[in-house]
């Protein structure tokens, strides 16, 4: 799941309009979301794994999507074995709605790691000797694996809000790892079959997809950002992409 498009609209009203007149002009608060881009290396191109919403889902039917979903507050009290890097935490916490903190950082990328493994079965983390036990049957299962989060491996690459006119709203914000970062084979892709036919893509391929207009905002970011030396990368700013009046903008997180 990622912020993005999907609804159809009367052509002879804009967009605001139906919006309007659907809400009674109270926009819905965007909930926080995570996604997680898993990038291959070992081949000539670079691949991003990436699945397809059912048809019967009410935020973005049969949209091509990377691994994601809504944070949980299950999120907040897992203690990682790895924290994230504190130019990454520094950045999530910029314009963060409500009071920034680092805690609420952390959450953001655990959901990124546990919505990964829920929808792929793929497991991002680092061995444990004596695994963390939980009550929230997808942390559960994940510890089951013999793991706890390896945050250090998450970098923040994007963020964008749902526009306005939406019943469903979220604040995603998009990471990367690297498939090095995943104990086990990269090609077993299970999941609990959220999206259908997970694959891995060459981002030229993925374009071709049925994709929401911020996936392929993303994509080609991504293309950008690999092209770039590893230290390039980490100075990048982050596209932040939301909406004010009805019109999109695009701004940036620097360092």
């Amino acid at each position: 799941m990622s912020a993005g498009e999907g609804a159809i609209f009367d052509p002879k009203k804009s967009r605001e309009q139906e919006y309007r007149e659907a809400t009674q002009g109270k926009a819905v608060r965007p909930r926080d979301a995570s996604t997680l881009i898993i990038v291959r290396r070992d081949s000539a191109t670079p691949q991003v794994l990436m699945g397809q919403r059912h048809a019967n889902h009410k935020f973005m039917p049969n949209k091509f999507v990377f691994p994601g979903g809504r944070v949980d507050r299950a999120d907040s009290r897992i203690r990682p074995a790895q924290d994230l890097r504190e130019p990454v935490a520094r950045r999530l916490m910029v314009r963060m709605s409500g009071k920034p903190s680092e805690l609420r950082a952390r959450a953001l990328a655990m959901a990124a790691i546990r919505e990964t493994f829920e929808e792929t079965g793929l497991v991002i983390g680092k061995k444990m000797t004596a695994p963390q036990t939980s009550k929230h049957p997808d942390w559960a299962d994940y510890f089951a694996q013999g793991v706890a989060p390896a945050l250090g491996h998450l970098d923040f690459v994007a963020r964008a809000i749902t526009p306005p006119y939406r019943t469903r709203r979220f604040d995603t914000r998009f990471f990367i790892a690297d498939a090095e970062a995943i104990q086990g084979d990269p090609m077993k892709v299970t999941g609990s079959g959220e999206l259908q036919g997970l694959h891995w893509l060459t981002i030229d391929d993925a374009r071709g997809l049925d994709l929401p207009n911020i996936t392929r905002v993303v994509l080609d970011e991504l293309d950008e950002r690999l092209s770039l030396a590893k230290a390039a990368q980490a100075r990048r700013a982050v596209p932040f992409v939301y909406f004010r009046n009805g019109n999109a903008i695009r701004d940036a997180i620097g360092n």
